[in-house]
């Protein structure tokens, strides 16, 4: 067996973002997965998987800062391991500083960094320390929004289908009326279109049922408006890769965020699903108590 055949996945991130979730999904697909292993391990480790001549061929190690040194010795080693003649993709898990306390909180676990201090003084000392690794990072999933399902399948559809990482795509329908998405690269406003909040039957639905999304596209200033739209996203997609962008975040915003984003959002995923790059879809607020759901 050649090196360049072994599949090596490291998945690091934010403490609290849903790294114990991810290992599940790749041990489902049939990889060896390790926890916590010490960077300084993660050479040999790899090397005695290639002396088993095949019988391990799809590696999955999970990184993060309980190991002690974790900071100071993982480029070096990720180096070594490159240097070796092996090639490895970073996944990188994040979510929001508001879901990463309400997780510590709800479980009632401390942060590794600081055991008896703040949560939040924690929660931005290991962002700008893992600061760099996201950067290099070859799929960055924000899982604030995400159910360890939705999670699973979305890392399924990536590797199991073998798609490209060059860049991923997040969809994320939200409501002006509690925020913009902060890490959003373009954000389109559709509160011009007509609104089943006030069709009485609809109101209490939703942009994922059927009702309200056949709604809001039955008039046809919403098929113009997607029309050109996806015509700017596909002539957008390859420039950003030819320029190396990892993640490209693109918000749809309209008052409440459950009916006209929601249904807008539903249909850019359905028009780019299948595509050779990973898209994800995200509502963050289709409900008012939704979110937050996955624990490290």
């Amino acid at each position: 067996m050649r090196k360049e055949d072994i599949q090596i996945v490291i998945i690091t991130g934010l403490s609290g973002a849903g790294k114990s979730q991810a290992i599940k999904s790749f041990e489902d697909m049939g990889f060896f997965c390790i926890d916590n292993l010490p960077p300084s391990l993660m050479p040999a480790f790899v090397e005695s998987c290639y002396d088993l001549d095949g019988e391990i061929n799809k590696i999955a190690i999970v990184i993060d800062i309980r190991v002690r040194g974790f900071f100071e010795t993982i480029y070096h080693y990720l180096k070594q391991i490159k240097n070796m003649g092996f090639s490895y993709e970073i996944v990188f898990l994040e979510a929001s500083e508001e879901v990463l306390i309400r997780r510590f909180k709800e479980t009632r676990r401390s942060h590794p960094l600081s055991p008896d201090g703040r949560i939040t003084e924690s929660i931005e000392e290991e962002k700008e320390r893992l600061k760099r690794l996201r950067e290099e990072a070859d799929l960055v999933i924000d899982t604030s929004f995400l159910s360890p399902k939705e999670l699973n399948l979305y890392i399924t559809d990536v590797y199991r289908n073998k798609k490209s990482v060059q860049m991923s795509i997040n969809i994320i329908s939200f409501g002006f009326k509690n925020g913009i998405p902060l890490d959003a690269d373009f954000v389109f406003d559709v509160r011009f279109l007509k609104n089943p909040y006030y069709i009485a039957e609809l109101r209490q639905k939703t942009g994922q049922d059927k009702e309200v999304y056949d709604y809001v596209f039955q008039f046809e200033e919403s098929q113009q408006f997607i029309d050109k739209l996806m015509d700017l996203i596909r002539f957008l997609i390859p420039r950003f890769i030819r320029e190396d962008k990892k993640n490209l975040v693109i918000a749809i915003g309209c008052t409440g965020g459950q009916h006209r984003s929601v249904a807008v959002a539903e249909r850019i995923y359905r028009e780019l699903e299948g595509a050779e790059y990973p898209v994800l879809l995200q509502h963050r607020d289709i409900t008012k108590t939704g979110g937050g759901g996955i624990l490290e």
